[in-house]
């Protein structure tokens, strides 16, 4: 009896250990989830600020239409609580639902193809144990025809997606190679910054072809090549993604909510290597040589303030005070305007938006404060507008192509 006893305990103890250790191994799954959803920037698009995480709702604009991002709480009726795993993964990677209906692109699928086995099964862990279900109801996307017909995404997936797993770059070092994962899969940075074909897809998904990353077009705003980012140091770069500025520039944009969901919550580690991998591409051109004759050809007109243009007299009463007579600002506070890409951008719809509408920074962990630069909107008539940007685009070492007023009411047009 004794001896029986004994085997009993044993055999309660050898349980007891043994959930503690699933737990453990859970709640590991868990947070490692939890941080690869900050690495796919899940939050940004299925969460409506002052409603639940994931319970979707947002309305993502784009070419086709106005698309409402799906509930992806584990709630059985509305999120994905029944999903298998293998459900959740055939739309993460592919965009098909369970029920064989497919998902737009705007769901970033085609980048995120590329994630690994294992980082999927811990994503898929954390939405299912870690995240609180929600019962919210999505708006239903409806487009116009002939984008409703989802059936339709079946011919454009075999046209433009690939279902070939992450592939390492041959002779890179191990930082570079996790960079490149991030970026490629999860961070799916092409998905904005590489140009689009005609059927709106990504025309490259990886660093083997020269275009990805080349830069694009969202929303009216060009965005730029992230090939080399030649005119920052490594370091800039990391900065940027993890306080929203540096001592060139401060975020704007669909940028912001990267930072502020995404970037900002990144390890160091994961935050170098992208920076590192970025340089790595390089194949992009800088931008035209430092003008220093023409840098202190504007500063000194603007410092004597005498026969100013309107567009130099609307920079000194709007603009001066914060980006200076220099066109340098205030490192890690106001953004530099000489040489800028969103000042030179062939496209000034970005800088026009900026203007109009001012730009905030996000709070984050290592930058708290939130600077804000005001919307000129209200005050400054669309050719006052176009005459300020085109000197900030045309003084200190700036030479782009001037701003009609025309191009600034159809900015306007689109301000919420």
């Amino acid at each position: 009896m004794k001896l029986k006893s004994l085997l009993i305990a044993h055999a309660v103890l050898l349980g007891s250990c043994a959930v503690q250790g699933q737990a453990a191994d859970d709640a590991s799954l868990i947070k490692k989830g939890e941080y690869l959803a900050r690495l796919g920037d899940c939050m940004a698009c299925h969460t409506v600020a002052g409603k639940a995480d994931y319970a979707g709702g947002l309305a993502i604009e784009s070419n086709l239409g106005t698309i409402y991002s799906t509930n992806i709480t584990p709630d059985k009726q509305h999120g994905i609580g029944n999903y298998s795993e293998q459900q959740f993964s055939d739309a993460v990677r592919k965009g098909v639902l369970p029920d064989g209906s497919r998902l737009y692109p705007a769901m970033p699928y085609p980048d995120y193809a590329k994630i690994s086995d294992e980082d999927l099964h811990a994503l898929y862990v954390y939405f299912m144990q870690g995240v609180k279900p929600d019962s919210a109801q999505p708006p239903e996307t409806k487009l116009s025809f002939p984008f409703s017909q989802r059936w339709g995404m079946r011919f454009w997936n075999w046209a433009f997606t690939s279902d070939k797993p992450f592939q390492p770059i041959g002779g890179a070092s191990a930082q570079v190679n996790r960079g490149a994962y991030i970026v490629e899969s999860l961070g799916h940075c092409g998905s904005c910054h590489t140009p689009r074909g005609l059927g709106m897809n990504e025309k490259a998904l990886d660093s083997s072809d020269d275009r990805f990353l080349a830069g694009g077009s969202l929303n009216n705003w060009e965005v730029p090549s992230l090939r080399g980012v030649p005119r920052w140091s490594e370091q800039e770069i990391v900065d940027y993604l993890q306080t929203g500025r540096n001592d060139k520039a401060a975020v704007g944009g669909e940028m912001t909510s990267v930072v502020e969901h995404s970037s900002s919550h990144m390890t160091d580690a994961d935050l170098q290597a992208i920076a590192a991998y970025l340089k790595f591409l390089g194949g992009n051109p800088p931008l035209q040589a430092y003008d220093v004759q023409a840098q202190q050809k504007t500063e000194a007109k603007l410092t004597a303030a005498k026969n100013l243009s309107e567009g130099e007299r609307l920079y000194l009463d709007n603009c001066g005070a914060c980006h200076f007579v220099t066109g340098k600002g205030a490192p890690g506070i106001f953004p530099e305007l000489d040489q800028a890409t969103i000042v030179n951008a062939q496209d000034p719809s970005g800088l026009i938006h900026t203007i109009l509408a001012g730009a905030q920074q996000p709070s984050t962990e290592k930058a708290p404060s939130t600077l804000a630069m005001p919307p000129f909107a209200y005050r400054l008539t669309d050719d006052e507008v176009a005459q300020l940007a085109t000197f900030i685009r045309q003084g200190w070492s700036n030479h782009a192509p001037a701003v009609t007023k025309e191009q600034v009411a159809d900015v306007r047009k689109t301000l919420h």
